[in-house]
């Protein structure tokens, strides 16, 4: 039909399976604790009258917790319905010329769904043989550069050094670190955003501070990128946070005690799991994450797929031509992670 004609045809991302049914859910990297006590006090007590107003635009409560915490000023702090919703901003921001933005081969599937939605040109830099990094691929001209750290799907964290090495040979870039998974391991390049102004780094609330549902998202960087962030959010929408995420987000960030227990307890069962994953045969890279990505070599990946499955069990796998032999598999609490462990042990001879 000729009204098809102007339609903007992509591939869209492919989120992790939700289900209601009763299994061991460790697909999405969701925590597999509550968020801190004091998120569920505020919401039996928020006032219903108060949704039928508009949420504050600029996010105020949020931002100066957000900034306080983490030693900024409010101007270098963005917020968003989660990070995808900031770094969509950030594409739309940021990358805007004709030359391509740069990221892994193997990384967040969803920053190619955001570059083909917004026409934007971008070339795959593949890891080398680990799932590392060569940051000399990220010496040439482009148009932007985004990666996360630690990497998803892989969980490499990769050291400030080298992040610092790529932002020096990319004064005319900005460049995205994708920090979703930054509070289970590795040191933030937060620390950088003071000495490269066109630097920025993103974060969420929904891994390790257990607020997936509420969707809240930040950047980090100088005031010039934030103004920029908040120009474009000021164009598309005004109101991007929902009053209950406004109200709990500064009581989530600033209970650094409950978040310190969580990340730690996720931080030992994950490297439990790496033994017991090893004593199986699997191999994977070392995860600094709150997720592992493992293959067997005597296994293929997608019959254990199903085999856990049928065992009310559920991991991610991927279709990538690099990835298609491993597993993604969440950290969850203890007694998931010892569920998993018995359930691999009776198919793994």
């Amino acid at each position: 039909m000729s009204w098809e004609r102007n339609i903007r045809r992509v591939v869209p991302y492919t989120p992790g399976e939700q289900t209601n049914k009763k299994v061991i859910k460790i697909n999405t990297n969701e925590c597999p604790y509550p968020p801190a006590p004091g998120v569920e006090k505020a919401l039996k007590e928020l006032n219903y009258e108060s949704l039928r107003l508009y949420p504050k635009p600029a996010a105020d409560d949020l931002v100066n917790a957000i900034a306080k915490y983490y030693g900024k000023k409010s101007s270098q702090v963005f917020v968003g319905v989660g990070s995808d919703d900031v770094i969509s901003m950030t594409f739309l921001a940021y990358f805007n010329s004709d030359k391509p933005v740069l990221f892994p081969d193997v990384t967040y599937s969803f920053y190619d769904v955001w570059a083909d939605v917004y026409r934007i040109p971008y070339e795959k830099q593949a890891l080398d043989d680990n799932f590392r990094i060569k940051p000399e691929d990220y010496y040439k001209e482009n148009g932007g550069i985004i990666f996360p750290n630690p990497n998803a799907p892989t969980g490499i964290y990769e050291s400030l050094d080298m992040i610092e090495d790529i932002v020096k040979h990319n004064p005319d870039s900005v460049v995205i670190i994708d920090e979703a998974y930054i509070d289970f391991g590795g040191k933030s390049a937060l620390a950088l955003t003071d000495k490269y102004e066109n630097l920025l780094v993103v974060q969420t609330f929904s891994k390790s501070r257990a607020m997936a549902g509420m969707r809240i998202g930040f950047a980090i960087g100088s005031e010039k990128l934030i103004k920029y962030l908040n120009d474009v959010k000021y164009s598309v929408n005004s109101y991007t946070m929902n009053t209950p995420s406004l109200v709990v987000g500064p009581i989530a960030i600033e209970d650094d005690a409950y978040f310190k227990e969580t990340t730690g307890k996720i931080i030992k069962t994950r490297e439990w799991m790496k033994k017991e994953l090893k004593a199986l045969g699997f191999t994977f890279p070392d995860s600094m994450s709150n997720f592992i990505f493992a293959t067997h070599k005597d296994y293929d990946a997608k019959e254990l797929l199903k085999y856990l499955r049928e065992n009310k069990i559920l991991v991610r796998h991927f279709k990538g031509e690099r990835v298609k032999d491993y597993l993604r598999i969440s950290v969850g609490t203890d007694e998931q992670a010892e569920a998993l462990m018995e359930a691999l042990k009776k198919k793994i001879k």
